[in-house]
């Protein structure tokens, strides 16, 4: 073992559900929906002829990923361990449905989505999340004092992941291959294994990550755009700068929320680059009280991880906890200019049914361990 842990080393009894936790959530949800108004109702309009449109479809997938988040924070997470390898399956099997003609839907030549009867799309990349978090918080629970031995404590885990975002990089889905890369090796860190294979995990990812990069002229004309944003302001650079130029327009008070009107100029606006419209209608202030909510959610996250005994849930609930913040920030750094573009929404804000619901369903994990007690704590860290 490499000597450290962040499963607490006895019993933290919990008081029941962690109801800042749950009104951070509520909180975010509703700011979405007022973000997601301001941001698209003109595009919506022009379109649609409903100014609603996006408010109306993403209300619905609320209301079911709710559903989910309900049926989560209940559920015993015992079962759901017990099911975590046909979650694993069922959820790869998703995402190689997008492949078959018929059931696959292709955008823009990405093949990362499939038909389904509640929603009209789903996206199986976002479910992979849910599936890779359970997946190493069961691995890890069980071979935690297995770690120094790679054949069983490592490149069982490792493979799993792989499988993952091997499927999700050719469905033409880089930035979500990454993340999910992101998510994993995060909880590798957590589970306590050793400093050296991350080193490892770092050459052969960069390494593969360039060959990645510059084997398609698309990729490495995004590249070429961030660090040169001066050039094709037209065309590549087109959603950046217009993003850049709505959040700098909102100044400090920002210019209401329905004054915002450079958001207007931002293609899909109401998808990835929403957090724009937060910015130029909120301005520096309303970035400032996101930041706050966010940063308190993931507070929330750590602390439920930190205190809860049991090596499975508290893995579990470190994986959320990062699969959402890590998301939210990478995806106001893109916005900001900070990082290339990707196609990473924004949790509780961006339209998407696919989104909103793995996202509520995280919560309802993280719900779920926040409220658990441990009378009984065999089968956790001290089995």
């Amino acid at each position: 073992m490499s000597g450290y842990s962040v499963v607490p080393q006895k019993p933290v009894h919990s008081s029941g559900y962690d109801v800042p936790l749950i009104a951070s959530i509520i909180v975010l949800l509703g700011l979405g929906l007022i973000t997601l108004f301001t941001s698209s109702s003109g595009h919506a309009n022009r379109i649609f002829g409903d100014p609603l449109y996006f408010v109306k479809r993403q209300s619905i997938s609320i209301g079911v990923g709710l559903i989910f988040l309900f049926v989560f924070s209940w559920t015993d997470l015992n079962l759901l361990r017990k099911i975590t390898p046909l979650v694993f399956i069922f959820v790869l099997i998703l995402c190689f449905l997008t492949f078959i003609p018929g059931i696959g839907v292709s955008r823009n030549g990405a093949r990362r989505w499939i038909k389904l009867p509640v929603f009209s799309t789903f996206q199986p990349s976002e479910a992979a999340k849910f599936a890779v978090i359970l997946f190493l918080s069961n691995f890890f629970a069980k071979k935690h004092d297995k770690l120094d031995n790679p054949l069983i404590g490592m490149y069982p885990a490792a493979f799993g992941v792989l499988m993952f975002v091997t499927v999700i990089f050719f469905q033409s889905d880089f930035s979500s291959a990454v993340f999910l890369g992101f998510i994993a090796l995060s909880m590798f860190f957590i589970a306590g294994v050793q400093f050296r294979w991350f080193l490892l995990f770092f050459l052969y990812g960069a390494a593969a990550a360039v060959l990645v990069v510059f084997s398609t002229s698309f990729r490495v004309k995004r590249l070429i755009a961030f660090f040169r944003p001066e050039l094709d302001v037209s065309g590549i650079n087109y959603q950046i700068k217009a993003a850049c130029r709505a959040i700098s327009s909102g100044g400090f008070w920002g210019r209401g929320i329905g004054g915002a009107e450079r958001i207007n100029a931002i293609p899909e606006v109401q998808a990835d680059f929403i957090f724009a419209g937060w910015s130029e209608a909120m301005g520096l202030f309303g970035v400032l009280i996101y930041l706050l909510l966010l940063f308190f959610f993931a507070f929330r996250a750590l602390d439920i991880a930190l205190k809860c005994p049991d090596r499975f849930r508290s893995l579990c609930a470190f994986g959320c906890g990062i699969a959402v913040t890590g998301q939210s920030l990478l995806n106001l750094a893109v916005v900001c200019g900070a990082l290339p573009t990707t196609g990473i929404p924004l949790p509780f804000f961006s339209s998407g049914g696919s989104s909103v619901l793995i996202t509520l369903c995280l919560c309802g994990i993280l719900i779920n361990v926040s409220g658990y007690k441990a009378d009984d704590i065999s089968g956790g860290v001290y089995e």
